[in-house]
């Protein structure tokens, strides 16, 4: 399996105009994807109201491509008891009723705005600093389910559904992104139950925990080419920190239909550093964790389960590429198949 470093080459041009397959200079942290066209124009902003309520007091290098002689592996696949202590449909997504919002993509502009209770037929776009949406649901045919903009903080997406409409979407039908990141501060993204998008958290500085990522669809994108497919994806470059803490992620699609990983470091835009990816299970993808490559320093990988749900180690190549194990302060202890036996990965190269 080949990875292509076109999905992660021009979401940040999607602030002018789409991107063609050549690329384009980037102005985000993280640039996922292949665009051909700009998003939605901006249809309207949500102001703080009794229910959006003022705040109360995407070719990778040679260390992420699958060898030539890559073969998928022979362990037995199973889904071991274990599993079932970690997030899934029944910890994540809203606590609450929801009430009907047929937003369509909508742009938010006002600082301290609070999304509660909405079930969202559209798509937020966030032009605001310390913006909430929880206890919601969104379902999206743009090109995301919520994107921070660049020279914005504080977003915080908890207790939420985000999926999107197969088909549906802007990139020759695909849907790209449930949460993006464009801009160089932290986000959080908890609690919440993400599904269908073909990257489905796109950020390379945030707090991603106690989330459920699962049913990524695999889709050609506009370049006609399969759509990359990862849980988490972070392009390299990053200023701030990562933490990816106590999540289930899992990448069911096939390697021949875009599959690339469940946790992706990538050093698309930069090396990658201070990454923390601590207590997650892991499924599925070519391999299920891309470390960052012979560039990556800071990242530290532990006490995460390896599932084989999918493929017999957990990706179709195997658990872990492209770790760095000589890069300063990389840190690699008690990661493991889900029936306890241990994994130590390849040196990258």
């Amino acid at each position: 399996m080949r990875r292509l470093r076109g999905p992660l080459a021009c979401l940040a041009l999607l602030l002018t105009a789409g991107c063609s397959g050549s690329g384009g200079p980037s102005a985000a942290t993280h640039t996922p994807s292949t665009h051909d066209r700009p998003p939605a124009a901006e249809t309207s902003s949500a102001a703080p109201s009794a229910t959006a309520s003022p705040k109360p007091s995407p070719s990778a290098p040679a260390s992420a491509t699958a060898g030539a002689g890559a073969k998928p592996s022979a362990r037995p696949t199973a889904v071991a008891p274990v599993e079932a202590d970690f997030p899934n449909a029944r910890t994540t997504g809203p606590r609450t009723r929801l009430k009907p919002h047929a937003t369509g993509n909508m742009s938010i502009k006002t600082d301290g705005t609070v999304i509660k209770g909405w079930d969202i037929t559209g798509s937020l776009d966030i032009y605001a600093n310390n913006v909430t949406i929880v206890d919601s649901r969104i379902t999206s045919t743009n090109w995301w389910g919520v994107n921070l903009r660049p020279g914005y903080h504080g977003l915080r997406v908890l207790h939420t559904t985000i999926t999107a409409v197969p088909g549906k979407g802007p990139d020759n039908g695909g849907v790209d992104y449930a949460v993006s990141n464009m801009g160089t501060s932290s986000i959080e993204v908890g609690w919440c139950d993400i599904s269908v998008f073909g990257n489905a958290l796109s950020m390379g500085q945030g707090n991603i925990h106690d989330n459920y990522v699962h049913g990524l669809v695999p889709f050609r994108n506009a370049g006609g080419e399969w759509q990359h497919t990862d849980a988490v994806i972070s392009g390299g470059g990053n200023t701030g920190r990562l933490v990816i803490r106590h999540n289930t992620l899992l990448n069911p699609v096939d390697v021949n239909r875009g599959a690339s990983a469940s946790i992706g470091l990538f050093a698309d835009t930069g090396h990658v550093s201070n990454t923390v990816i601590d207590g997650n299970l892991l499924a599925g993808g070519a391999y299920a964790l891309y470390g960052g490559g012979e560039g990556a320093t800071g990242i530290t990988v532990t006490d995460n389960v390896f599932s084989t749900r999918y493929h017999g180690n957990s990706g179709v190549y195997g658990a872990v590429t492209a770790w760095n194990a000589e890069g300063s302060g990389n840190v690699w202890r008690n990661n493991r198949f889900a029936d306890g036996t241990p994994i130590t990965p390849e040196p990258a190269g």
